[in-house]
């Protein structure tokens, strides 16, 4: 059974030959940096997933957590590959270095949480959660709030959570119950209930940092009443440290088809002591800081879709070159030696996919990292704006498009094993199993295609469009085969009838026809993220191409090659299918719409 995570040949491609990463240390914050240093935490990251977080994943998935008198009982390897991954560094990796930080990239800050979440995703769930937790509370808290709680965060003392869902309200915020009463000393009371809170409860840390929204007596009514809150589960004193138990309890654990290594919560607040908050903020905005942690953990849900997809990937190739069954089809004789089942084109093609959607939906998220490294560190202030607002564009899709097509990698992972896929003796199960909630947390993909067909695309005069555009437009001009053409005049028409369409939708919205332009929000979501991953795919085969012609060794040169024929699967088999999508957009079709519940 390989134990590759991700191909690292892939990873310093797409890192260095598309995305010119090393190009950063160029810039003021990460001057301290190199390539060499990149490579090291990098090569740490793939060595240390693999030695203490691939080594208990299956462990993890078959001993999931118990609620035992209260309290969690958890698989101790669990904490140990926390406790290893904070001592690393890797929780304060991208903060500053007065934070105990290492100011990485988020390019190369991601690629490493990739290795990790490939490697074991229940494991990988805390620390994902206590970073983007920690960063909150470092852009909205007040200074006191980062003094009591950033630095046993980022040490790994503490963990994060957020705290948003509620049983009844699902992902309608608007109609959250949880409420916060302001005391005299400062802090608020804050009662209610919140479920599937991954990382609500553990036995890993001494504390857990929940970041709850919650309404303040009084407060308007919807989104516009919401206020974040700090809620311990230990009170601290001034400098951090746990004190008596606040009034956080767990209500159950609730029992996932995957990912079961992560702790899944149903939390009461206040049923049986006070529970303090500490106000992020200012009352009432708690939502738009939120989006902060949100959007985080949409850009990470995608990456955690990809590498997911990539790791079923990586087990399906190897089954697939070492097991023997069948002949060829020309083969007549039947006491021909059988072949291995990577020598059948149906095996191919179902390999051919699975790298075709792992790899570009691994390249949709780096670009994504980048993008949030263009938006804090460029030195050109109106490329910081770009980038920010492209990557606000993108997020639905960088969230969705992984999503949904790591979950089919697994699929195929399985089918490609044949009936070994399908037993809990071979990995790949798993897999499929954990990648399945990716569609559906963080906002499910549904309310992604909500989200960018009803907001993201006409923000600011759909100004994060033109900017898209224009990126494409120079990589579709920089398409210098007959190859690369080809795909840059297939993806280049396809956008042109995009947009047509998108411009119909914008007047169908700006008629007062939300209901009838939003009811196939889910096909321009797919049409939208096929558009963006052929991006993805004619970029790196621009680069592919130029350097097939300078490789000097047969593996360099399949290397290339096999690029180019995972666009090319791509621009043959995957684009094409947005056809339906521009016909059923291009008429508003109504059949969804239309129905009646009656009928079902």
């Amino acid at each position: 059974m390989t134990d590759t995570l991700i191909d690292r040949r892939d990873l310093a491609f797409q890192l260095y030959e598309v995305m010119n990463t090393q190009a950063l240390i160029e810039r003021a914050r990460f001057s301290e940096h190199s390539k060499e240093t990149f490579d090291a935490v990098i090569e740490t990251a793939d060595k240390m997933a693999r030695e203490k977080f691939a080594s208990h994943n299956s462990a993890a998935d078959k001993n999931e957590p118990a609620f035992v008198d209260g309290q969690v009982e958890m698989l101790p390897e669990v904490k140990e590959a926390f406790e290893a991954y904070a001592g690393a560094g890797f929780l304060a990796g991208r903060f500053d270095y007065e934070l105990g930080g290492m100011q990485l990239p988020e390019s190369v800050m991601a690629a490493c949480n990739g290795f990790f979440t490939a490697a074991n995703p229940g494991t990988a769930g805390y620390p994902f959660l206590t970073t983007a937790a920690a960063n909150l509370i470092r852009v909205f808290g007040s200074d006191e709030q980062r003094n009591r709680f950033l630095p046993h965060m980022l040490s790994g003392r503490y963990t994060g959570t957020m705290a948003l869902t509620e049983p009844h309200a699902g992902s309608s915020l608007a109609d959250i119950r949880t409420s916060a009463t302001p005391t005299d000393d400062g802090h608020y009371l804050i009662k209610g209930a919140k479920i599937y809170i991954s990382g609500g409860e553990q036995s890993i840390t001494e504390n857990i940092v929940h970041m709850v929204l919650a309404k303040i007596k009084g407060a308007p009514p919807g989104v516009k009443g919401i206020s974040l809150f700090i809620v311990p589960k230990f009170r601290v004193d001034d400098e951090g440290n746990p004190g008596d138990r606040n009034g956080v309890s767990l209500a159950g654990l609730i029992h996932k088809l995957g990912y079961r290594g992560t702790t899944s919560t149903a939390l009461s607040f206040g049923d049986d002591a006070p529970c303090h908050g500490f106000l992020v903020g200012e009352p009432h905005q708690g939502l738009k800081y939120m989006f902060q942690m949100m959007n985080e953990a949409r850009v990470g849900v995608g990456f955690g879709a990809a590498v997911i997809g990539y790791r079923g990937y990586m087990h399906s190739l190897e089954y697939a070159k070492d097991r023997l069954q069948g002949r060829k089809t020309s083969e007549k004789d039947p006491e021909s030696p059988q072949v291995p089942i990577i020598d059948h084109a149906d095996v191919r093609r179902m390999l051919l996919a699975q790298k075709a959607y792992s790899e570009g939906g691994l390249a949709l998220c780096l670009f994504g990292a980048r993008l949030m490294d263009d938006q804090h560190t460029h030195p050109d202030a109106q490329k910081r704006l770009e980038a920010g607002k492209l990557l606000d564009l993108l997020t639905p899709v960088i969230k969705a498009w992984p999503s949904d097509y790591g979950t089919r990698a697994n699929d195929l992972a399985i089918q490609v094993y044949g009936g070994a896929g399908y037993t809990r003796e071979y990995p790949v199960e798993q897999c499929w199993r954990d990648n399945r909630l990716n569609p559906i947390h963080e906002g499910t993909n549904g309310i992604q295609a909500l989200d960018l067909l009803g907001r993201k695309i006409w923000q600011d005069q759909s100004h994060g469009l033109q900017l898209l555009l224009q990126e494409m437009q120079a990589d579709l001009q920089a398409a210098n085969t007959e190859r690369c053409q080809q795909w840059a005049l297939s993806l280049s028409e396809t956008l042109q009838q995009a947009v047509k369409v998108t411009q119909s939708l914008g007047k169908s919205l700006m008629a007062g026809k939300a209901d009838e332009t939003l009811a196939n929000a889910s096909c321009y979501l797919h049409l939208f993220g096929h558009i963006v991953v052929a991006w993805m795919w004619l970029r790196q085969a621009n680069v592919a191409a130029g350097a097939l012609v300078s490789a000097n060794s047969d593996a360099e040169r399949n290397f290339y090659q096999g690029k180019l024929q995972a666009a090319q699967y791509f621009f043959h088999w995957e684009l094409p299918t947005v056809a339906q999508d521009l016909v059923l957009l291009r008429n508003q079709d109504d059949t969804c719409l239309k129905m009646k519940p009656e009928w079902f």
